[in-house]
């Protein structure tokens, strides 16, 4: 019997598959890695399985990263697994291998992503030549049971999904092409002088940093210009009301800060004030009703800037909210969508939406969802319902399915999505508009009146609607307003000059950015424009939060708040970028006609091979650019530094590359400057002048070796006497020079708790948190106590809050941002105090997952239960081939049996006090000791191949200090005999 093979995007979504099915296609036995009954085999990716990679003859190594090897375009693309999911790839292909499987079903989410990694599994698992079994689509906008089912009625064909394949290959590749030549041509050009100064560009990341940089220019060179308004009161027989003066004639010019409310000189300001005082004016006012429609229903990149307005989360932190309230709870449908509109066959599922709502707990939005039942406010409307505008995806609304157990966020999140649902079906909002125009001849003031008549929509809302809704602010503009009778004069009761200040562009928050990212960069407002714009726009909303969290990871960008600001690093790309004429990675909208490109690809409108002729166009001039350039520095806007010149006193000015003195005035420069990115961190201007001013800066992270690995370093300026200047130097705060001077450490913070070695005062000192008896004091002038501990461990900051939970309690809370010096991979841990070995270790969580049966036994067992059902003699006769084939394994299992038995060897004392006394095979010892290396600064700053021994090292070097090659025999000296 024949199967077909179902291949989700995640586990989660794969069970759900399985639910929905077993009512129709009967039960499913659960395997470990898949489902299966008689008609289908259901299992899931987690996310990328596999990358594409340039082949082996046309790669370019990480340590010939120069322009004699770039461009790098491949005339096709590699794939290589993903090295964390491997086994999972390997589940998932034996599955797709099987004989009986003639048929594949693609269960991906529904969009580019999902198209892409099950395109590049079944590649992968073809090999040399295609699979070559027919391939069905499963589109889900919902993960009920029913929305499941009725998609596997309506399974989309191969052909159907030639167009979207193609724009997700072309996205990756196009990604891939611009991305590696453009951060290794840049990285090239920036370590000319030495050094390894890694400069990421990206094809959608770039163009989205040029938007806050350029918005951050407009910032710094805004110029604050004074203004005046004239605020008057008027007193009619029925009361008073406030006016402003406005000139009815004004037309707006090239001045963007002019008003019609605004005058330029205080001598004008009070001339009009003085000139209407106490006078009556004649009354003229116009009123009319005015309606206001709901909001249009959310898609991602509309309910991202709303969550971040309205409760601070970050782009990432919403699309992982409303992907649980998807995939976890069923609540909502598919978050990852462009779409603002839902289907027009969809009506009757907002009434039984709606019916679910009025029948729910939720008691603040149920009252509101049966006045919409009773009073047949959910019909057909080409403003909700419009097939024209829904492209894979429909907008987020709530499914049929009433969520429990929520989180206070996925609470909020949800409440937010299913208000906006009900309210755009909602009659508008009616409004009583009156401009009252005061004239005291010739000059006009206005004042303006807005009362809500029926709220509509706005009721669901509630006392806050003008706080919560997009656009609701405009009720501010006006107030409640004194009658006047027609013909009535009125009294100028006061008039006053108010002195104001022209302000800059406001900073991109996540809001606003993901808005500037949505358009390409132009400021739209209106919804119906913003949704037009859309296809032309950076990225796509299921990608625009991982590019800010990209850039903010990259340190190109900051979090202050709700603010998002650049760095000097930014600056510096920028300046880069615009200096070599490489506009295609800077402008915005230009990057926004790629992504519509890719929309039309995905529509059939234009070809893959067109577009990537493009792109490999658009890389080789990139490269071209950076490679020819031949000038010594950057054209750009560079800062001069407050702080003088350590050397002669002079100016400091940043050019491209430095921050370089340029002499007093008349007098020539002395030589001295400093490279702006030391070990690839970028200055900002602030820090180069506290450098300058106090001779030293830091602890900074950021720092990358000449091999790339990250470091945390201060820097300091010191006289050269060969040189007769001052140079930049890496300081690794190593707290023993401190020690071996005898120079007397005051304490000046308050202390964290009690000292696990001898029970002092653990204080703050440099880089480390130390015992106040580790290092001289004016009570006691000799260290007699060795507990140190830094405050970053690879890569993890260690805060004060931490160190005094592991004082009190043994251990910190699990921290989640170590990096593993071997692999460079990120993990998790606690930092606990190690009494045996006398100092601070990692300590791991328990596992999910319980530990794996060993491979043999699992055989064996399987081998007897095969064999219980045959007779000796066929249990025989099968044995020989299989013994056959297995005699290699067999010998592999044998080869490695010595290594296995040399595991768990027990490590010397001396080398106890250092990696713990647990037994250890060497490579795990050799690696416990580049931990310990690494996290106590013991490297030579000036030789980083050489380890300088502390006392416990010294215990087993035998020496002061060893070489980087030599640790791996000394680790065999000290483990049981080896």
């Amino acid at each position: 019997m024949t199967k077909t093979l179902v291949i989700a995007e995640k586990p989660s979504v794969a069970q759900d598959i399985v639910r929905a099915l077993t009512p129709v296609a009967g039960k499913f036995e659960k395997h470990e890695d898949h489902f299966e009954n008689d008609r289908y085999v259901v299992t899931s990716a987690v996310g990328h399985l596999v990358e594409i990679q340039a082949p082996e003859q046309f790669d370019v190594k990480r340590g010939k990263w120069s322009f004699a090897h770039l461009p790098v375009i491949p005339p096709y693309f590699d794939l290589k697994p993903v090295d964390k999911t491997k086994t999972r790839l390997n589940a998932v292909v034996k599955q797709a291998k099987r004989k009986d499987v003639t048929d594949l079903i693609n269960a991906c989410d529904a969009g580019r992503e999902g198209e892409l990694i099950f395109r590049l599994i079944e590649q992968y698992a073809g090999g040399a030549k295609p699979l070559g079994k027919p391939v069905k689509r499963l589109w889900l906008q919902s993960m009920t049971p029913q929305a499941i089912r009725d998609g596997f009625d309506a399974l989309r064909s191969e052909q159907q999904m030639a167009g979207l394949a193609s724009a997700a290959r072309s996205r990756s590749e196009a990604d891939w092409l611009v991305g590696i030549n453009g951060t290794r041509a840049m990285t090239a050009f920036n370590s000319r002088d030495g050094g390894f100064f890694l400069t990421t560009v990206g094809r959608v990341q770039t163009p989205t940093l040029s938007l806050v940089v350029e918005r951050e220019e407009k910032i710094r060179k805004f110029i604050s210009r004074d203004y005046w308004e004239i605020h008057a009161t008027f007193g009619a027989q029925a009361g008073e009301y406030p006016a402003k003066w406005f000139d009815p004639k004004w037309k707006k010019s090239e001045d963007v800060e002019a008003r019609a409310d605004r005058v330029w000189s205080a001598a004008e300001a009070q001339a009009i004030a003085n000139a209407v005082r106490g006078k009556q004016a004649t009354v003229t006012e116009e009123s009319k009703p005015t309606t206001q429609a709901s909001p249009l229903l959310f898609d991602l990149t509309s309910l991202q800037r709303e969550a971040n307005g309205k409760f601070g989360f970050s782009a990432k932190t919403t699309l992982a909210l409303a992907q649980s309230l998807y995939e976890r709870h069923k609540a909502l449908t598919y978050p990852r969508t462009d779409s603002r509109a839902l289907p027009e066959d969809y009506l009757p599922v907002a009434k039984q939406t709606f019916e679910m709502l009025a029948d729910s707990g939720m008691r603040h939005l149920a009252p509101h969802a049966l006045t919409a039942l009773n009073n047949n406010y959910v019909r057909p409307s080409k403003r909700i319902f419009d097939n024209s505008k829904v492209s894979d995806h429909f907008a987020i609304i709530p499914t049929l399915q009433a969520p429990s157990g929520l989180s206070e966020a996925e609470q909020k999140l949800y409440d937010l999505v299913v208000r906006r649902f009900m309210a755009v079906f909602f009659p508008s909002a009616e409004y009583t508009v009156t401009t009252r125009i005061s004239t005291v001849a010739p000059h006009s003031f206005k004042t303006e009146g807005k009362v809500l008549v029926k709220p509509g929509w706005l009721a669901i809302y509630g006392k806050e609607a003008a706080d919560e809704v997009e656009g609701g602010k405009d009720g501010d503009k006006g107030q409640n307003l004194v009658p006047v009778k027609p013909g009535e004069m009125v009294n100028t009761l006061a008039v006053d000059p108010k002195g104001l200040k022209t302000k800059p562009p406001a900073r991109y928050s996540e809001a606003t950015l993901l808005g500037a990212m949505e358009s390409a960069g132009k400021q739209i407002d209106d919804d119906e424009l913003r949704e037009a714009m859309q296809e032309k726009g950076l990225g796509t909303p299921a990608t625009r939060a991982a590019i800010i969290e990209g850039l903010l990871t990259e340190k190109y960008m900051l979090r202050e708040g709700r603010e998002i600001i650049p760095t000097a690093k930014a600056f510096q790309l920028m300046t880069l970028l615009r200096g070599l004429e490489v506009e295609e990675l800077c402008r915005a909208d230009l990057t926004g006609e790629w992504e519509f490109k890719l929309s039309q690809m995905e529509k059939g409108l234009l070809s893959r091979e067109a577009f990537m002729q493009q792109i490999a166009a658009m890389t080789e001039r990139m490269v071209k650019k950076a490679k020819e350039y031949d000038r010594d520095t950057i054209p750009g806007d560079y800062a001069t530094l407050e702080s003088p010149c350590p050397n002669c006193g002079g100016v400091v000015k940043e050019n491209y590359r430095r921050f370089a003195c340029v002499g007093k005035p008349g007098a020539e420069p002395c030589g001295f400057s400093f490279g702006k990115s030391p070990a690839g961190r970028t200055f900002e201007t602030a820090e180069a002048n506290a450098l300058l001013r106090d001779k030293k800066i830091g602890p900074l992270e950021g720092f990358r070796s000449k091999a790339g690995w990250p470091f945390t370093s201060e820097i300091v300026i010191k006289y050269d006497d060969e040189a007769h200047n001052y140079k930049l130097e890496f300081d690794f705060g190593d707290d023993k020079k401190g020690e071996e001077s005898g120079e007397i450490v005051e304490f000046e913070d308050a202390s964290l708790g009690a000292c696990p070695i001898c029970g002092s005062e653990v204080h703050e000192h440099g880089s480390n948190f130390v015992c106040s008896k580790a290092v001289p004091t004016a009570v006691q002038p000799t260290p007699s106590c060795t507990f140190k501990s830094g405050k970053i461990i690879l890569q993890q900051p260690v805060e004060r809050e931490q160190m005094t939970k592991l004082l009190e309690t043994g251990k910190t809370d699990l921290l989640d941002k170590f990096v593993s010096m071997r692999t460079r991979r990120a993990f998790k841990a606690h930092l606990a105090w190690d009494k045996e070995a006398g100092k601070v270790n990692f300590e791991f969580a328990p596992s999910k997952f319980p530990p794996r049966k060993p491979a043999a036994a699992g055989a064996a067992a399987k081998s007897i239960a095969a064999k219980a059902g045959k007779t000796a003699a066929s249990a025989k006769k099968a044995a020989k081939p299989a013994a056959a084939k297995k005699a290699p394994a067999t010998k592999t299992a044998a080869a490695k049996a010595p290594r296995k038995a040399a595991a768990g060897k027990a490590p010397s004392a001396a080398l106890a006090a250092v990696i713990g006394a647990e037994p250890v095979a060497r490579p795990e010892a050799v690696k416990k000791m580049w931990e310990y290396i690494k996290a106590h600064n013991l490297q030579d700053p000036k030789d980083k191949r050489t380890i300088v021994a502390d006392d416990k090292l010294r215990a087993v070097f035998g020496k002061d200090s060893a070489g980087m090659f030599e640790l791996a025999g000394i680790l065999g000296n000290h483990l049981g005999g080896e």
